[in-house]
């Protein structure tokens, strides 16, 4: 008779989180049924709501750059309407146009808390910045004229606008409308002047008198106009187009800088021909003309205190004759001497930071913000030598191009510490010894913070650990995977004819934070192991070499034979074909003792074979278990698995031979000749492992980060008709598509079609490692048939066939080491391997591991057990659970230092952590759960009994990219990124929907390939080449996130003017200031036409709109009045002042009166 047992609520396991409160009737020892399972779920629908929470990495296609030199924040626009503010680290901020138009330029309310954006469909933007997350107040759309420049005086309230038909308009800022006051081109040149001027490039008041407006044109024309005379106090002309003017801070002379690399410095007493023209990287030739030199795109002109000569700095001018007119470069002119700084990307704009922000004293520069194409730098000015800050953000993400990502949160304490510390030697010296000058806003550590850790692969073989803790990113640790292998040999031949432009390119990472095992899958098919040690050695890295035999087991369809019954000339392993003889590799592993630094360092390489002078087919599938001591990958049609202990390899099987006798499918073995002809097009091409392209082989070409476009992409990817096909328009969307090739091979003979090429003369076609960032899944339209496309759409996923078609092979899509059961009658949990295969069969594989002490001497077992499991679509991922529902961790071991001599006596033994479902769950009797989910379906299976507790069909119109079992708050869930962009939570076990949003349309093959979950309720993926986009889907991270973001508006005094003193004031030193709301305003200008532009209110809604526009206006009125009370008591304090200086002065004379009296007299008089 069964016993009974019942657990009470609330009982906790030793594996993270308790899920719920079960109640299990079957007897100890004893396999649960369906009938025992009764988890109490905790999640609802209610505790999952997605958001955007941070978004980290360089803005992507910048256009252009603003700064508040009193809140001392930073503005950066892009090309797809997005803006980045930035402040002190752990302050930025990003915030998106609702149109997507790019953003021309960018005007801060400086110390207002206010940013006004200009956008490419002649909109004009104010946002509201005294918010975590900004928001816009309101908008301003321009009909008939295009705006080309924008211009906002200090403290003022009125916005001058430019336009390209040489137009100046006058915004007001609180109500965002225009003014009646206009200065038309036709006023602002003269009558006799036949040509249009051009747009308008430069709009500023004079220092000297706000009343004075320059406009400089496009053609070379300067104006400059009177604003309460309405008429032009005088005019400039000049040859050569005109990019920017810079004003002198006394407003008597300014700068122009021109196309043909000049500059021309006007004085005001004489307009009519400049004081000097310069040329500053141009010489006169000996034949007396003058060298040709690029444009001169902007100037600035700034005075300092401590130098008598000016700063002109300036972007452009160079040489076209000169080699080094090839590279972008930035001058900085400072009396004779001439420092040109030459920068690795094109400059988009550049900023001179000083110290106040009246532009009519002296400016005293200390910095330079230079934003380029790819990067972005700051220049100290203050030291001779111009050193560069160390940059606080991570602007340096894309430094390689991204190829995989990885999320790990609730990692251990002490990880993050360690990594810095050995991090900490690779950095960069030579860095400016002064504080970073974007030091703006306000951020604190959030309440609810634990360690997370973000790991990057590059296409150069580098991997990159970030510290992602608190919504922040800093980088911890750089490890190049390139220095295990030797240098490549050009005189490898063919070999170096076939491989990638980046062979060392990472392909995916396997990461045990618990005992720092690291491993790493290249895209030349190889495998390195790293473990982390806090000292330096000199070892020697052991390398093993694996032949892919297995390719023989490729299956073809019974069609085939009796279509191509040629195809079978049987051909065994061995035989001249095979071609073992010429197997080669192009990534040789250093056989000499390697000197690694102190982090991680490698100790085994696994690399796949050249068979027949052919690369191999690429890596599909990792997972390492530090416990066990093993680790597996998985192929295009294979497994392979490593005892990294022994170094050894323990098991290279097919596919085909991991079901023994329990293969579901009827087969038909391929001749090995006809297989080495099309392996290339049976390779599995996957959104999560990419291939290379060569002479022989149809693999996808491979693309740098910067040289596919995102609109390319999201152009085919709209082509596509049928939401359910798995190949659309020659992209196989599928992120474990079962063909890898939907077009014939390729004829030897035929013509090359275009290839990238490397730098330099004289050197063999070759292709780059594609990044994650922008990858073209397979092949170009053109290459495929009618026939091949209309198989592939109308292919069915489902695995229940009876045969495999043609053209299909079984990859191995995902792997996972566990403690389990591998057969239905086992009693007590072993070691396993779960396998997913791209047909959506499940493969377990019992492992016998010998005891620690027989463990260096004793072989692992494994092979397969019989059991066989089928679901819908690819295997994307498995996770276990007890019958508790609580998660159950893998087995690992604790880490220790391999880098200390041990003791022969007592050597020291290995620290296993083993959370098997026996260990998480005493009172619930043996057993487990198991949550598989592929493409298309979702199952949680009863172990042992394998009975299917739950199903779930995720999607029928679509696909999963992404799958995973996270912890959120308390208790376990599913979730799942599907193709059609929709986000869904799933519970656990029941398989019930919580949430489904359509949150992220799949516009780029970019975010499939990077889209993945973590614990606590957050997400990431790579939304452009150089950006990473974290993202919340649990209401706990939600709510928590506002405590999280920075503050990016703190209440600071704005700086007075400085007193120049009676004399300069009195010869008019001093500038002229007058009321612009006599002349703007509606009572003196009267209304603008409304044709000319229209209003739009702000999305929070009008009365919002007019509530957050009060508090703007409100808050302008407010430090207007305590300006004035400020005055009125420093006027009372003045008072007081001379009343007390009259009281010291009647003191004294009393004092000194008394002195007097009493100065002959005697002490004994007094």
């Amino acid at each position: 008779m069964k016993k009974f047992r019942k657990v009470l609520d609330g009982l906790s396991s030793s594996s993270q989180g308790a899920v719920a409160s079960p109640s299990c009737s079957s007897a100890a020892g004893t396999p649960p049924t369906p009938q025992d399972i009764h988890v109490q779920e905790t999640l609802v629908s209610e505790n999952f709501h997605i958001c955007k929470t941070v978004r980290h990495g360089f803005p992507y296609q910048p256009t252009c750059l603003a700064f508040d030199p009193v809140q001392k924040i930073l503005a950066i626009g892009s090309r797809t309407g997005g803006i980045r503010i930035l402040g002190r680290p752990g302050v930025d901020c990003y915030s998106q146009h609702e149109s997507g138009a790019a953003v021309l330029q960018l005007q801060f309310l400086i110390n207002e808390g206010a940013l006004v954006t200009a956008c490419a469909d002649d909109t004009l933007h104010l946002w509201n910045l005294r918010q975590r997350r900004p928001a816009v107040l309101h908008s301003l759309k321009f009909n008939r004229e295009r705006i080309t420049f924008c211009h906002i005086p200090f403290q003022s309230k009125w916005l001058y606008v430019g336009t390209e038909r040489g137009n100046t308009h006058i915004v007001n800022i609180e109500s965002f409308v225009l003014s009646g006051y206009v200065i038309m081109w036709n006023k602002a040149i003269e009558l006799a002047t036949k040509a249009h001027p051009g747009p308008v490039v430069h709009l500023s008041d004079s220092p000297k008198d706000e009343c004075k407006l320059l406009i400089g044109f496009e053609s070379g024309t300067v104006v400059q106009w009177d604003l309460r005379a309405k008429k032009v106090d005088f005019r400039i002309y000049y040859d050569e187009a005109i990019h920017s003017v810079s004003w002198h801070h006394e407003g008597k002379q300014f700068m122009c800088s021109h196309s043909d690399g000049s500059l021309t410095m006007w004085n005001l007493r004489n307009t009519a021909r400049p004081i000097q023209i310069t040329y500053p990287h141009g010489k006169i030739l000996k034949e007396g003309r003058k060298e040709s030199c690029k444009p001169i795109l902007k100037v600035e002109y700034k005075t300092s205190r401590n130098s008598s000569e000016p700063y002109i700095i300036f972007s452009g001018g160079l040489s076209y004759d000169k080699a080094g007119g090839r590279r972008p470069t930035l001058t900085i002119m400072h009396g004779k001497a001439i420092t040109v700084l030459e920068m690795d990307h094109p400059i988009v704009e550049f900023l001179v930071l000083c110290d106040t922000p009246y532009s009519n004293e002296i400016q005293d520069p200390y910095a330079v913000v230079l934003l380029l194409e790819k990067d972005f730098i700051m220049v100290d000015l203050t030291q001779s030598n111009f050193p560069i800050f160390e940059n606080p953000y991570p602007m340096d993400i894309h430094e390689s191009p991204v190829t995989c990502t990885a999320y790990f949160a609730e990692c251990p304490p002490d990880i993050i510490p360690v990594l810095y510390s050995v991090g900490a030697k690779q950095k960069k010296t030579g860095y400016s010894h002064k504080e970073w000058p974007v030091s703006g806003g306000t951020w604190t550590l959030g309440s609810q913070t634990y360690p997370e850790v973000i790991v990057t692969g590059h296409a150069d073989g580098s991997v990159k650990f970030w510290d992602a803790s608190a919504i922040t990113l800093q980088m911890l640790y750089k490890l190049k995977t390139s220095k295990v292998f030797e240098n490549p040999d050009a005189g490898e031949g063919r070999a170096v004819e076939l491989v990638e432009e980046d062979p060392y390119a990472i392909q995916m990472v396997s990461w045990c934070p618990q005992s720092r095992l690291f491993c790493v899958v290249g895209i030349s098919a190889h495998v390195i192991l790293y473990r982390f040690s806090k000292h330096d050695a000199n070892t020697e890295i052991v390398s093993l070499e694996v032949r892919p035999q297995f390719d023989s087991d490729d299956v073809i369809s019974p069609s085939e034979t009796e279509n191509n019954p040629s195809s079978h000339s049987p051909q065994m392993p061995g035989s001249p074909g095979n071609g073992s003889q010429d197997s080669l590799h192009y990534l040789k592993v250093k056989s000499r003792p390697v000197q690694m630094p102190p982090g991680y360092q490698a100790e085994l390489v696994v690399q796949l074979q050249w068979v027949d002078r052919e690369p191999p087919q690429q890596i599909t599938s990792l997972d390492i278990n530090s416990a066990y001591g093993l680790l597996a990958f998985g192929s295009c049609n294979g497994l392979v698995v490593v005892d990294y202990i022994q170094k050894t390899i323990l098991r290279r099987v097919s596919t085909l031979d991991l079901y023994g006798a329990a293969d579901p499918f009827q087969r038909l073995t391929r001749s090995l000749r006809k297989n080495r002809q099309s392996t290339s097009d049976f390779c599995m091409r996957s959104l999560s492992h990419f291939y290379s392209d060569s002479k022989k082989r149809n693999r996808t070409s491979y693309q740098s980060l910067t040289e596919l476009s995102d609109n390319q992409v999201a152009m085919d990817m709209e082509r596509s008709k049928s939401p359910t096909s798995d190949h659309v328009n020659g992209h196989c969307i599928s992120p474990t598509s079962q063909p890898c090739s939907v077009g014939k091979s390729r004829n030897p003979g035929a013509p090359e079609g275009p290839r990238l090429t490397r730098r330099g003369p004289g050197r063999p076609p070759f292709r780059k490692a594609q990044s994650a960032a922008c990858m073209e899944i397979s092949l170009p339209v053109s290459s495929i048939t009618e026939e091949s496309r209309e198989n592939s759409s109308s292919r069915s996923r489902s695995s229940s066939v009876s045969s495999i078609d043609h053209d299909t092979k079984e990859a191995v899509t995902t792997l996972q080491f566990g403690e389990s059961y591998g057969r239905k009658g086992d009693s007590l949990p072993t070691a396993c391997l779960w396998v997913g295969t791209s047909l959506g069969v499940v493969l377990l594989l019992p492992i016998c591991i010998p005891t620690e002490r027989e463990r260096l001497e004793e072989p692992v077992t494994m092979g397969p057990s019989g059991t066989v499991l089928m679901l819908k679509g690819s295997v994307l991922c498995f996770s276990f659970l007890n019958c508790g529902g609580t998660l159950i961790q893998s087995p690992y071991e604790v880490w220790r230092e391999p880098n200390v001599p041990e003791d022969p006596d007592e050597p020291r033994r290995r620290k296993l952590v083993n959370l098997s479902p026996l260990s998480s769950q005493e009172a619930c009797g043996d057993g487990h759960l198991a949550v598989v989910c592929s493409e298309k379906q979702a199952k949680v299976i009863l172990m042992p009994t394998q009975a299917v507790l739950f199903t779930h069909n995720v999607t029928e119109s679509s696909f999963l990219l992404r799958a995973d079992v996270v912890s959120v708050g308390n208790s376990v869930c599913l979730a799942c990124f599907c193709a059609n962009g929709h986000v869904m939570t799933l519970s656990l076990p029941s398989l019930r929907l919580l949430i489904d949003t359509n949150y992220l349309p799949l516009t780029h093959v970019r975010i499939a390939r990077t889209f993945v979950f973590t614990n606590g309720g957050q997400a990431l993926y790579l939304t452009s080449p150089t950006e990473i986009q974290r993202i919340a889907y649990s209401q706990e991270m939600t709510d928590n996130l506002q405590d999280m973001l920075g503050e990016l508006f703190t209440p600071i005094e704005t700086p007075e003017a400085q007193n120049k003193g009676f004399l300069k004031g009195f010869f008019g030193g001093n500038a002229q200031t007058f009321d612009r709301e006599e002349l703007f305003g509606e009572a003196a200008a009267g209304k603008a036409s409304r044709s000319l532009a229209q209003h739009i209110p702000g999305p929070m809604g009008l009365e919002n709109v007019r509530a957050a526009a009060g508090g703007v206006v409100g808050d302008l009125a407010r430090a207007r009045i305590a300006l004035e009370q400020r005055g009125e008591r420093l006027g009372e304090l003045e008072e007081r002042t001379t009343l007390m200086l009259k009281s010291a002065e009647t003191f004294s004379t009393h004092a000194h009166q008394v002195m007097l009296k009493h100065k002959d007299k005697k002490w004994y008089q007094l």
